[in-house]
C-alpha cells in the first residue's frame, strides 16, 4: 500500500450521530440537557459528601471521586459534541484529535478500575464488616484512588503515543463522534499490529479484570446476604445502584472494546458508545442520591444551607 507522510492528514472529519440537520438540532438540546444535568448532579454530590461529616468514609469518598471522574470524562467528549451539532464542518484537529482520545481513554480506564475498588468496598462492609474500618481505612482509600488514575493514565499515554505515530494516508472521516480507538485504526495505512496487541491487553486489564473483580465482589455479597435475617433489603440497596451502573458502563465499553475487528459496525458502535461517554456520567449521581437515604438526606442539609447563606447574604 502507498504510504504518505503521517502530516498529510491534518484534521479529522467526524460524522458525528446523524447527518439530517433537524436530528442534529434535536440531539443537540437533548445532549445540552443531559451534560448541564451531569454537570448539576455531581457537583451537588460532591458538596454533598465534601460538607457533611456524616458522609467521611470510605464509600462517600469513592463516590465523591466518581462524581468528579464524570465531570471531566463528560466534559473530554460532550462539548465538541455540541459544537458539532450546530456546525456544517464537523472537523477536528490531528493534535485535538490526539487529546480528546488520550483524555477519554484514560478517564475512561481510571473509572474501570474505581468501580472495581467500589464493588471491593462494599464486599468489605457487608461480608467482613467488622474489619471494614480496619481494611478500608483513609490510607487504603486513597491508595486505591491513586491507583485507578495511574494506571489509566500510563495506558493512556502509551495508546496515544503508539496511535498518533501511526501513518494515516489521506482518510480522514470518522464515522463516530469522538476519536475512538478501533475506527483510528481503520483509517491507518501502516502496521497496526502492536497497537491491537495492546488493545487486547487494555481490555483484559482495564474491562475483564475489573469486571471478574466486581462479579465475584457481588457473588460473595450475595451468598452473605442471603444468610442474615435482618437488614438484607438495605444491604442490597447499598449495592444495587452501583451494579446498575457496573451493568451499563461495562456491557456497552465491552461490546466497543471486546469484539474482534471484523465485528467492528460503526453505525451501531457510535450509539453504543453514547451509553458509556454520556448517558452513565449522568445517571451515577441520580442513581446513588435516589437509592441512598444518607445522600438524600445530605442534599437536604446542604440545600438548607444554601438557603440560610442566601437569606443572610440578601
Amino acid at each position: 500500500m502507498h504510504t504518505q507522510n503521517q502530516s498529510t492528514v491534518m484534521e479529522f472529519i467526524l460524522l458525528g450521530l446523524s447527518v439530517d440537520p433537524f436530528v442534529q438540532m434535536l440531539l443537540f438540546h437533548i445532549f445540552l440537557v443531559v451534560y448541564m444535568t451531569t454537570l448539576t448532579g455531581n457537583l451537588l454530590l460532591i458538596l454533598a459528601v465534601r460538607t457533611d461529616k456524616r458522609l467521611h468514609t470510605s464509600m462517600y469518598f469513592f463516590l465523591a471521586s466518581l462524581s468528579f471522574l464524570d465531570i471531566c470524562y463528560t466534559s473530554s467528549i460532550v462539548p465538541k459534541m455540541l459544537v458539532h451539532f450546530l456546525s456544517l464542518k464537523k472537523s477536528i484537529s490531528f493534535t485535538g484529535c490526539a487529546v480528546q482520545f488520550f483524555f477519554s481513554l484514560f478517564l475512561g480506564s481510571t473509572e474501570c478500575m474505581l468501580l472495581a475498588f467500589m464493588a471491593y468496598d462494599r464486599y468489605v462492609a457487608i461480608c467482613i464488616p467488622l474489619h471494614y474500618n480496619m481494611i478500608m481505612n483513609a490510607m487504603a482509600s486513597l491508595w486505591m484512588i491513586s491507583i485507578s488514575w495511574l494506571s489509566g493514565c500510563i495506558i493512556s499515554s502509551i495508546d496515544t503515543y503508539l496511535t498518533f505515530r501511526l501513518k494515516f494516508c489521506g482518510h480522514n472521516i470518522i464515522n463516530h463522534f469522538i476519536c475512538e480507538l478501533p475506527l483510528l485504526l481503520r483509517l491507518s495505512c501502516s502496521d497496526i499490529s502492536t497497537v491491537n496487541i495492546l488493545k487486547h491487553v487494555g481490555t483484559t486489564i482495564f474491562l475483564l479484570m475489573p469486571l471478574s473483580l466486581i462479579l465475584f465482589s457481588y457473588i460473595r455479597i450475595i451468598t452473605a446476604v442471603t444468610t442474615i435475617r435482618l437488614g438484607k433489603s438495605k444491604a442490597f440497596s447499598t449495592c444495587i445502584s452501583h451494579l446498575v451502573v457496573v451493568v451499563i458502563f461495562y456491557g456497552s465499553a465491552i461490546f466497543m472494546y471486546g469484539k474482534p475487528e471484523h465485528l467492528v459496525t460503526e453505525d451501531t458502535d457510535k450509539k453504543v458508545a453514547v451509553f458509556y461517554t454520556v448517558i452513565t456520567p449522568m445517571l451515577n449521581p441520580l442513581i446513588y442520591s435516589l437509592r441512598n437515604n444518607d445522600v438524600q438526606k445530605a442534599m437536604m442539609r446542604l440545600k438548607m444551607k444554601t438557603e440560610e447563606l442566601r437569606r443572610i447574604c440578601s
